[in-house]
């Protein structure tokens, strides 16, 4: 049986959820929020559960994947892999946005960069912060790979940011498209990315440039963004949604079986082929069975976020939704580098091929969530408008940040 919390501690917990409920407007749509804060979730969970560290001679910490070892625990990406939930999300939201602007009057081109600037802010305080801690942590003695490592870990999910403030760039041609062939829209972006892994998978693959896959990148993140336009412009039903997640279930199944594609949803150390970087057909039909599902599920979805302590914890989580997915891997990362000076910590420096790392992992998630809070408590304010920030420090900002990237890159 789980304890209660002690009364002057659950005081102030009901009073949040109170409080947050009373706040929370008659036509929200919970279901949404509820749905992004999941996907949300998914990212650092399946960060922290699939990534690993080894510690070389010089005490220097490496990337590494349980995958490698562990080719069972390929079925867990596919609950982890929820970015097709967050594009289909933010695709719905977005159009809603757009309306609820032209109804004000605004400008196409400034309701684009509202959306824009609250992308990059958190990108720009996450990368400038490091760059200022960069020559800090390496006078303490961190070594240098272990610097490169930590930024390779902050890059991963920063992709994604460009590549969503790209699609979002273009909702006025997704509303367009929804408007003329609903859910339909979606179709030529599958039939894209199916193109161009036949082409890179197929019987001419050896002819095929190495820069061929990047073509996916916009259509095969598009695909559920473009949905959630639909969704949002009520073009995508109930039938629809159970087409996609019946077929999507089917050509998902079908490119396992008889395709051969990897089973894992992320990049796996020592494959040559990868589903997410950039993203094959095997991701979309992930997405579009995912998306069927969210869209059959939305009414008890929206039912059961009723509940005020269910509601509160997906209106903090979707508050602090950039802080989660610019900062969660910092806070793996400032659990490991102490570690690494201790030496072999099982789940954290020690290499993940072994079911005890499996287990001591698990362990080390709490840590990391608190780490991730206690981060998020100062790093929060990078998500408000920088109304007080003067264009020197801004510059300054940029700077930094441009510094962060030469070095994350390898260039420097």
């Amino acid at each position: 049986m789980a304890t209660p919390l002690p009364a002057p501690l659950l005081a102030p917990v009901r009073k949040a959820v109170r409080t947050i409920e009373g706040r929370t407007p008659a036509h929200r749509d919970r279901a949404i929020d509820g749905l992004r804060a999941l996907a949300l979730l998914a990212v650092p969970t399946g960060h922290w559960l699939l990534g690993g560290f080894t510690l070389d001679a010089d005490g220097a910490l490496h990337n590494a994947s349980p995958l490698s070892s562990f080719a069972a625990l390929a079925p867990a990406s596919w609950v982890l892999q929820m970015l097709g939930i967050f594009f289909l999300v933010g695709g719905y939201a977005s159009v809603l946005s757009f309306h609820r602007a032209a109804g004000r009057g605004e400008s196409t081109g400034r309701w684009l960069r509202a959306r824009l600037a609250r992308l990059g802010r958190p990108v720009l305080g996450v990368t400038a912060v490091w760059a200022a801690l960069i020559p800090v942590l390496s006078a303490c003695g961190v070594p240098e790979p272990t610097l490169r490592t930590g930024a390779t870990l902050v890059i991963q999910p920063l992709w994604f940011v460009g590549v969503y403030a790209g699609i979002t760039a273009l909702t006025p041609y997704c509303v367009r498209a929804a408007r003329r062939m609903g859910a339909w829209a979606a179709a030529p972006l599958l039939a894209a990315v199916a193109v161009v892994d036949f082409l890179r998978y197929g019987p001419y693959a050896d002819a095929m440039p190495s820069w061929l896959s990047l073509l996916n990148l916009l259509p095969g993140w598009m695909f559920a963004y473009q949905l959630g336009v639909s969704w949002g412009e009520k073009r995508l039903g109930r039938r629809a949604a159970w087409t996609l997640l019946l077929g999507g279930t089917a050509l998902f199944a079908a490119l396992l079986l008889f395709f051969h594609y990897p089973t894992s949803m992320v990049g796996v150390p020592g494959q040559d082929r990868t589903n997410s970087h950039p993203p094959s057909l095997l991701i979309l039909a992930l997405a579009a069975a995912q998306s069927g599902a969210a869209v059959l599920l939305r009414d008890r979805i929206a039912r059961l976020l009723r509940r005020p302590a269910l509601w509160a914890p997906v209106v903090v989580v979707n508050l602090c939704a950039m802080t989660v997915l610019c900062w969660h891997q910092t806070a793996m990362f400032s659990a490991a580098v102490p570690a690494s000076f201790a030496g072999a910590v099982p789940g954290l420096t020690t290499a993940p091929d072994t079911a005890g790392w499996i287990l001591a992992r698990l362990a080390w998630l709490p840590v990391f969530a608190v780490a991730l809070v206690l981060i998020g408590r100062v790093t929060r304010r990078f998500e408000a408008p920088w109304t007080g920030m003067t264009a020197a420090r801004r510059t300054v900002a940029g700077a930094l940040a441009a510094a962060f990237a030469v070095f994350a890159l390898g260039l420097a």
